[in-house]
This record gives structure tokens, C-alpha cells and sequence, in this order.
């Protein structure tokens, strides 16, 4: 028999704690993106997307642990409940932002699966970082764990139509599709590192000219 799952109030006490890490790390990343600019330097972060996986996905996840879906089961097992999406304009901003996040000392960097020298098979792109920071709940400190998830800008667009195109329709000749999808991948990916080559070419000329070109 199938045991029964209130959703409503799902997370309960630990709704707070992923609240709290997931503003814990925009806050890290607004630090970032100002310190970036009171320095004359060009900002690599675009935008930041936050999410709490929601409770049926999650009680899907903890089933397909072999789990009963409580939340008292997530510690240790499910590091994904709390998630950031940074999206950057080029693909070195991803990596800039990935390091400068592991280097902070209180940032203990779980995980790293780098989808972007390694796509997936669908051509998917991205760089994943399970982190976990320390929270602070009245006088007690947790260790909470979240995924950071950085990419750019167009393997964001790639990745959004991807899912609306694979998981919103039930289509025939899916290999047809996931051919095509990854053709698009790569074609995207190697635009992208145009786009990488010509703003290279620019700043190189802008250093060369005295006084930045003025």
C-alpha cells in the first residue's frame, strides 16, 4: 500500500533553512557582481534564478531512493532541495564565478559536474556545484547543501527549449528530435566561442591604442 504525502507544509522547520541558503548565496553573488563593478571590470554574472524543489518532485526523488518521502529523509540523501541558476555571458564567466565561489573558505564545494567540457548526450551544457554553506538559526549553526548551477546565456535559451520541446509534447520520432536538439547544441556552443574569439579581438585592440583609444 502506498503510503500517503502531505504536500502542504511538505519541508516544514527545514523550509527556513533553504530558504536562508539559497539568500545566503545571491547574497554571495550580489558581492560579486559589485565588487566587479566598483573595480572598473565588466560584470559576468547576468542574472540569478533560485528555486525550492518543489514537494512532489522531491517525494519522487526520496521514492526512487528507496525513501520514505519525509523530509526528516532529505539530510544526506537529496542535495539538490535548495537551487541556484547563475547565468553568465560567457562561458569564462562561468568558470570566474565557479572559482571565486570555491575559494570562499566557509564554502565547502561537495560536488562539481562540469557539463560543459562534458555535455550530456542530449548536448546539454552547464556547470553544476553541490555546495554547502554554514546557516545561522538563532544560536545554532547548520550546514545546509544547495546546487549551483552556472551557464551561459545561451545555453540557458538552448536549455529552456529543449525541455519545452522534449517534455511538453508527446512526439513521434523522438531520436529524430534528440538528433536534431543536439545538432542545435553544438552549433550554439561553437557561436557562443565566436562570440568569445570577437570580444577577445576588441579588448585586445582597445589595449593597444594609448590611453584606452581616448
Amino acid at each position: 500500500m502506498e503510503e500517503t504525502v502531505d504536500i502542504r507544509g511538505f519541508y516544514g522547520e527545514s523550509q527556513l533553512l533553504y530558504d536562508s541558503v539559497l539568500i545566503e548565496i545571491v547574497s554571495r553573488l550580489n558581492i560579486i557582481k559589485k565588487f566587479k563593478t566598483l573595480n572598473n571590470e565588466r560584470d559576468p554574472i547576468e542574472n540569478v534564478k533560485t528555486r525550492i524543489k518543489s514537494p512532489a518532485s522531491m517525494v519522487e526523488k526520496l521514492r526512487s531512493k528507496g525513501l520514505v518521502p519525509m523530509a526528516e529523509n532529505i539530510p544526506g540523501n537529496v542535495m539538490d532541495a535548495a537551487g541556484a541558476r547563475v547565468i553568465c555571458t560567457y562561458v569564462d564567466d562561468v568558470y570566474e564565478v565557479a572559482k571565486i565561489l570555491s575559494a570562499q573558505q566557509d564554502i565547502k564545494v561537495l560536488e562539481v559536474k562540469d557539463y560543459i567540457k562534458n555535455p550530456k548526450p542530449s548536448g546539454y551544457r552547464s556547470y553544476h556545484m553541490i555546495v554547502e554553506l554554514p546557516i545561522y538559526i538563532g544560536e545554532e549553526c547548520h550546514r545546509v547543501p544547495a546546487e549551483i548551477q552556472i551557464r551561459t546565456l545561451s545555453m540557458d535559451f538552448w536549455a529552456s527549449l529543449e525541455h519545452q520541446i522534449r517534455y511538453k509534447h508527446d512526439v513521434p520520432n523522438q531520436h529524430i528530435i534528440a538528433s536534431e536538439l543536439r545538432r542545435c547544441a553544438d552549433e550554439v556552443a561553437s557561436v557562443e566561442m565566436n562570440f568569445l574569439t570577437i570580444r577577445d579581438m576588441i579588448n585586445e585592440i582597445k589595449n593597444e591604442k594609448p590611453n584606452g583609444g581616448n
